[in-house]
């Protein structure tokens, strides 16, 4: 288990126009050769927008983007006709395949928290896809089979447990709260990567939000 913590996220965005990122993997001018991914995930991005601040229109291919809204409302429009509101506890994901466009805003009025996650697929081409499952419960696991993974939610209370998927590879990322993971204590922001897991349980140390991906070889 490696845990990586949020202090060591790499600084991105524009502060100035109210865009705030923190990278945990190589990104842009932050390249690091050994932190390109793990498993699938090649970037687990925390990002804050100001009211009215946003991402213009920018181009994505062969990326399966995942976003998870942890406050705020964040507005979603791509190249495909798709024009969407996400908001907490909802799950969207884009399938750039070979190439979409997308804007992404908060047009409220309150700041805008959200996690955003790309994979790689496991096939470059074909025509982009969109989905939005609002409100994701627990106990419903979101698939993406392009890239051989899927993504879990959990919402541990105080001293609740909750296993950690047997898989190949684990990526879990700490929305909020804090939790106990094989003897490390892991707060928002936080994240362990996992190889070969099996039977292992985070216990919540207060309410916590965590977000797992359970990868293929």
């Amino acid at each position: 288990m490696d845990v990586r913590r949020a202090g060591e996220r790499y600084r991105g965005g524009d502060p100035e126009a109210g865009i705030d990122t923190r990278h945990a993997f190589s990104f842009g001018p932050h390249y690091d050769p050994g932190n390109l991914r793990f498993g699938a995930v090649i970037a687990c991005n925390e990002e804050r927008l100001a009211p009215g601040a946003g991402f213009d229109e920018h181009p994505h291919s062969h990326t399966e983007i995942v976003t998870w809204v942890v406050e705020g409302e964040l507005t979603h429009r791509d190249s495909t006709g798709h024009e969407t509101r996400v908001r907490p506890g909802d799950v969207q994901h884009l399938g750039a395949a070979a190439g979409v466009r997308h804007v992404e805003r908060n047009d409220g009025d309150v700041p805008l928290t959200f996690v955003q996650m790309w994979l790689t697929p496991r096939e470059p081409g074909g025509d982009p896809s969109y989905a939005l499952v609002p409100d994701l419960a627990d106990s419903t696991p979101y698939a993406v089979p392009a890239a051989g993974a899927t993504l879990h939610v959990r919402r541990p209370g105080p001293g609740q447990r909750t296993g950690v998927p047997d898989a190949a590879y684990v990526y879990l990322h700490v929305v909020r709260g804090e939790v106990l993971l094989d003897g490390e204590t892991l707060g928002a922001g936080d994240a362990a990567r996992i190889t070969g897991a099996e039977g292992m349980e985070a216990v919540a140390v207060t309410a916590a939000e965590l977000l797992l991906w359970e990868m293929a070889p």
